[in-house]
């Protein structure tokens, strides 16, 4: 039995008022940029307008406080600002180079690239972070995490560990899906499997890996055979 849902009858709207929608969501949210973390954005921005890393280091930040939340042995004040600088080093490598880096990762050349945003991303994330007054102590572990995130396959401790799954959990989230499939014109389904062979083993935390497997069981679910026959109409 098929389901044709272009034929069925449209529920008639129903408008709330905005007093019936409640003021206070239970929801967790992502912790606000604002303070110190605010003027370490700012710096930030001007580094990350290649390679949608502004954007990418956004949903990165969202998915770093939902592991936080999870591992009360990671430290925010660590974790998020190592976000916020983790790809900053990209904006001094040709964006010619940026691509075939991140396509083949295991080639001598590729290796070099990615390094180079790493200890260049390292270089510019250390003179923030003294610009804006960080303490000494912190500075030096962010500066590490940066220095590290792509190619030191083992953390050297649960911050780190909380940086490299949040930063690539991003891979499998639907903004992260898109921006690949776009970046080496594959679809959809090309998209999930490149993204998936290259995330999901090597996620360090249990939350992360428990979040992956969620992202990716949606992410499939929207390419199954069940979602597609059910033809959901859009709406103008």
């Amino acid at each position: 039995m098929t389901s044709d849902r272009a034929a069925r009858e449209r529920l008639p709207e129903l408008p709330f008022t905005a007093l019936e929608i409640p003021l206070d969501a239970t929801l967790p949210r992502p912790l606000p940029l604002s303070g110190v973390r605010q003027e370490i954005w700012g710096r930030a921005l001007p580094y990350l307008d290649v390679r949608d890393n502004d954007v990418h280091s956004l949903y990165a930040y969202a998915l770093a406080v939902a592991l936080l939340n999870a591992l009360p042995a990671a430290r925010a004040d660590v974790v998020l600002p190592a976000i916020l600088l983790h790809d900053t080093g990209w904006k001094t490598v040709d964006p010619a180079d940026i691509l075939p880096a991140i396509a083949w990762p295991s080639e001598p050349a590729a290796h070099e690239t990615v390094r180079r945003h790493e200890t260049e991303g390292a270089a510019i994330a250390a003179r923030i972070l003294a610009d804006v007054g960080y303490p000494a102590g912190d500075t030096e572990q962010i500066v590490t995490i940066v220095d590290g995130h792509d190619t030191r396959r083992d953390a050297v401790g649960v911050d780190d560990a909380v940086v490299k799954d949040a930063d690539k959990l991003w891979r499998l989230t639907p903004h992260g899906l898109r921006t690949i499939a776009a970046w080496f014109a594959l679809d959809r389904d090309q998209a999930l499997r490149f993204v998936a062979a290259r995330t999901y083993d090597r996620l360090l935390t249990e939350p992360g890996r428990a979040v992956g497997a969620a992202l990716a069981l949606l992410a499939h679910t929207d390419l199954s055979e069940q979602l597609a026959g059910l033809n959901p109409p859009t709406r103008e």
